[in-house]
């Protein structure tokens, strides 16, 4: 909405550009503004809006309404519920006070858009954010499946990744998925990269081997901080998963399933090998993550 002098101004300009022999749409377009919103202006210096008398719709709730649907909403039966709730309920009683978009109208303006019932509010809580400017500060760690010869069998890849460097820190292949195997995991790595003064933060999903009893036991002996994918967001390990996707895409990847379990032991020391001291990291700037990891 503009005010009258703006508008007063907004004429003369246009006309002594008109004078100057630009042409009106121009001069308009210059200044934001339609032709036809020039002619109007031309024809009411003042915007008649605010003065508009405005007659109050037919179907407005008259004040006694207003209150019905208040004591309605407030009534011990349907105090805990919400507008969604208490127009089908009164239907049922043969009773149609208003919509449902009425009553949130009404209990908005009467300040009563609350959470109802005994449920608490949902509180916003600040997101769980790491980061790492050096090694062994931040670590990520996942398991996978490797198939085998035997339909419906894998083999099991436990994974511990340094997300600052990419450096595969330890890893480990087991017939079974379980907390005790990675918690045994756990403290080799931390043993070789010598973490007993500066724990690092262990991140992962929120499997059950991840959770167990027995892993989170040995997280708190060695002092490294747990930290767990939310709920329902498949790409909070996204590392790990990407390190999973890069080793069963590359060239060393077998064409044929592994027929024992040491075979597999082999092929992930050969993997691991080949990753922290041949692959070049595109995100490294193409340098290997055991020189990132050393500096």
């Amino acid at each position: 909405m503009s005010s009258a002098p703006d508008r007063q101004e907004a004429m003369m300009l246009i006309r002594q550009a008109v004078q100057a022999g630009v042409r009106p749409a121009l001069a308009c377009r210059e200044l934001g503004l339609s032709a036809r919103t020039l002619q109007r202006w031309q024809h009411q210096a003042a915007d008649g809006r605010p003065r508009a008398q405005r007659p109050a719709p037919p179907n407005k709730l008259s004040d006694e309404e207003r209150r019905a649907v208040l004591e309605a909403a407030n009534g011990a039966d349907c105090a805990s519920l919400t507008p969604h709730q208490i127009v089908p309920k009164l239907a049922d009683e043969g009773i149609y006070l208003a919509s449902e978009s009425t009553f949130y109208r009404v209990l908005r303006a009467a300040g009563q858009v609350t959470r109802r019932g005994r449920s608490q509010s949902p509180r916003k809580r600040v997101l769980t954010t790491h980061r790492a400017d050096g090694p062994n500060q931040l670590w990520c760690w996942d398991i996978t499946w490797l198939p085998t010869t035997v339909r419906g069998r894998f083999f099991y890849w436990y994974m511990v990744k340094d997300i600052y460097s990419r450096k595969l820190v330890v890893n480990a292949v087991h017939e079974s998925e379980t907390s005790e195997q990675a918690s045994a995991l756990l403290q080799r790595g931390c043993q070789a990269e010598q973490t007993a003064d500066r724990p690092p933060v262990l991140h992962s999903d929120n499997g059950t081997a991840m959770k167990g009893a027995t892993m989170l036991a040995c997280m708190q002996e060695l002092g490294v901080v747990p930290s767990f994918s939310r709920p329902r967001v498949s790409n909070d390990n996204a590392y790990a998963e990407a390190l999973f996707k890069t080793a069963k895409y590359c060239p060393l990847w077998p064409e044929r399933p592994f027929d024992t379990l040491e075979q597999a032991r082999q092929w992930v020391e050969q993997f691991v090998r080949w990753y922290n001291e041949e692959h070049r990291h595109g995100s490294l700037n193409y340098v290997t993550p055991d020189q990132r990891h050393r500096g």
